[in-house]
């Protein structure tokens, strides 16, 4: 009931919402823009996806968000941030219209890759900037309330712009054309972030005249900070190795999924049909995600962290393997249903546990650093997972041995991490 009120509360107040609204219009665009890539460059009638553009089609997605966010304060602590968040949208804006003119021209090489990598960049900086900007428009444990809202709430924007953005292409026709009309919609919601961020008075959102300024060298100092901080206390730095080693693993078999459904599962002509199940895959991940933040904060309370982490991950060694093994060889989608919703529990359960231990664990001076240490390892251990699968597994997406690697290091990663925990203090804790 508490959680509610504050919900209300927050949801009152004039220039949050404004700033929510930044938020969700322009996660929404960006749900667009991913959905008229993937359907460009993976799920075109005239293109079969292959290692090079399945690799990098990833890791145009995830490293922006990974290299720009730790500097993003840099300029965010130097400029008005609402002054920020009218320019940037409109520069995304304008930067979409360049990727609609590449692909409208059917180019799906270089060009298009870089074009893409600036728009995310410069939506990561958005989204630092909405996330400095809170504190001015909220405080005390509203605050609380508005750093759980709006990043989850952001999330689900973008996961809708990306079905709504799949619906559209159908509507206008699929293929290239249908791609352009999804990004024509993204131009839009990046317009109308824009203009609803400058309805925000200009000095609302900061940064005000005592902000701590930082520099580059700074930023990558805070990151070293952040990572003598996770050796100096093991207790989270095992927990954040076992997010990064469940991160490789689920990069690897992301690949595997997409493969085997695009080449395999449907004929090279008909990559509506293979979208449409990629997407029920994807689906199925978000299910066990969600199951897994459901369900851990309570376990960890019965079990502690590392029972509970341990459980969590091992479950995914033999169902995972079953599942996308089964559905090779069947071959059938079902089983990578399953096998999805295993996997993103385990990843989640592992993430929400081991983001509560560190939070236990390192002093509050330090958080910022090592959550963006995270935040950067997480990514970048995704994009590897990603790369190694697509340049050595078969354009099919048949790998036996690529499931059993993973596998070995799903099962490696619970075993490992059971032993250890048992050398350190998390069990003393949880129960504290």
């Amino acid at each position: 009931m508490a959680a509610l009120g504050n919900l209300r509360a927050i949801l009152v107040v004039r220039d949050f919402r404004r700033l929510f609204g930044v938020r969700l219009a322009g996660q929404f665009g960006d749900g667009l823009l991913q959905a008229a890539l993937a359907t460009f460059v993976l799920f075109s009638p005239e293109r079969q996806p292959t290692a090079a553009s399945v690799a990098g089609a990833f890791a145009v997605l995830f490293l922006p968000y990974s290299l720009v966010g730790p500097f993003a304060g840099v300029f965010l602590d130097e400029w008005r941030r609402r002054q920020v968040l009218v320019y940037a949208n409109l520069l995304r804006g304008a930067l979409v219209i360049a990727v609609a003119a590449l692909v409208w021209a059917r180019h799906d090489g270089l060009d298009l890759a870089v074009s893409v990598l600036l728009v995310l960049g410069v939506a990561r900086f958005v989204l630092a900037g909405v996330a400095a900007s809170l504190p001015h428009v909220v405080d005390g444990p509203l605050l609380v309330t508005a750093n759980a809202l709006t990043p989850t709430a952001g999330t689900i924007a973008a996961a809708i712009g990306g079905l709504v953005g799949v619906g559209i292409r159908a509507i206008s026709g699929g293929g290239d054309t249908g791609s352009v009309v999804v990004l024509a919609c993204a131009i839009a919601s990046y317009v109308i972030a824009s203009v609803i961020a400058a309805t925000l008075p200009k000095d609302r959102l900061g940064p005000n005249e005592d902000t701590v300024r930082n520099s580059f060298l700074g930023v990558l100092q805070g990151l070293g900070d952040g990572f003598r901080q996770l050796v100096g206390h093991p207790v989270a730095g095992r927990a954040v190795v076992v997010v990064i080693v469940q991160r490789i693993a689920f990069g690897a078999l992301t690949v595997l999924g997409l493969l085997l459904i695009r080449n395999t599962f449907n004929p090279a002509g008909d990559p509506d049909a293979a979208l449409g199940q990629f997407a029920l895959v994807t689906g199925a991940a978000a299910l066990g995600a969600l199951l897994g933040a459901i369900l851990t904060p309570g376990r960890v309370r019965r079990m502690g962290y590392v029972p509970w982490t341990v459980i969590a991950v091992g479950q995914a060694a033999p169902l995972v393997p079953l599942g996308v093994l089964a559905g090779m060889y069947l071959p059938a989608l079902w089983p990578l249903l399953g096998a999805a919703i295993s996997l993103g529990f385990a990843n989640q359960a592992a993430k929400v546990a081991s983001d509560t231990l560190i939070q236990r664990e390192i002093d509050d001076d330090y958080l910022g650093r090592v959550f963006s240490l995270f935040d950067v390892a997480v990514n970048v251990a995704l994009v590897l997972g990603i790369v190694a699968v697509a340049f050595t597994s078969p354009e099919s997406g048949i790998a036996p041995w690529a499931v059993i690697g993973v596998t070995v290091l799903i099962a490696a990663n619970a075993t490992w991490y059971h032993g250890v925990g048992a050398k350190g203090r998390e069990r003393r804790q949880s129960r504290g």
